[in-house]
């Protein structure tokens, strides 16, 4: 465990969590478009995916404004969300209650990264890091527009299950 005595530890100690949080997606991305039945869904995973990719190079970028790397920290908040999400799914079977599952599983995801994001922007802002600030701005943007798109997902597959029941 890493000693924390400053505000710009804790933003690099935090920086590193975030970083660990996008490695563990970018693994478990590509079992969630494979387990999807809609197409709306597996596009939606793949296009998570290529945007993770993007984020891990951004943050590699931070990192490298800040002169340090970002190993050395497992974010066992997502590996939580991540196991718990894998339990719910051995329980169900392909089709629209398992997308449904799944677009829960990539919500609870999306919505603890806004958090891990909105923190760490507002530490790169009090820092008065701009051009950090900007970097971890645009990838919450990004979440939220990924949040956004699994709830449209969501709302037409829970029409499709309602009807069905």
């Amino acid at each position: 465990m890493t000693t924390v005595n400053t505000i710009e530890q804790l933003f690099v100690e935090e920086l590193k969590d975030v970083y660990s949080s996008e490695t563990q997606i970018a693994k478990a991305l590509p079992k969630l478009s494979e387990a999807a039945s809609s197409a709306d869904l597996k596009s939606a995973f793949e296009q998570q995916l290529r945007e993770t990719e993007g984020q891990i190079q951004r943050l590699d970028k931070v990192f490298k404004l800040l002169g340090t790397n970002p190993n050395g920290k497992t974010c066992d908040g997502m590996k939580g969300i991540l196991t718990e999400g894998n339990e719910l799914l051995r329980g169900i079977r392909t089709g629209d209650i398992r997308d449904v599952a799944l677009i829960s599983a990539g919500q609870k995801v999306e919505q603890y990264e806004m958090a891990e994001y909105g923190t760490v922007r507002s530490y790169a802002q009090n820092l008065n890091r701009q051009e950090i600030a900007g970097l971890l701005q645009e990838t919450l943007e990004e979440k939220r527009t990924a949040n956004k798109k699994l709830t449209e997902i969501s709302q037409k597959i829970n029409g499709h299950v309602l009807h069905a029941a």
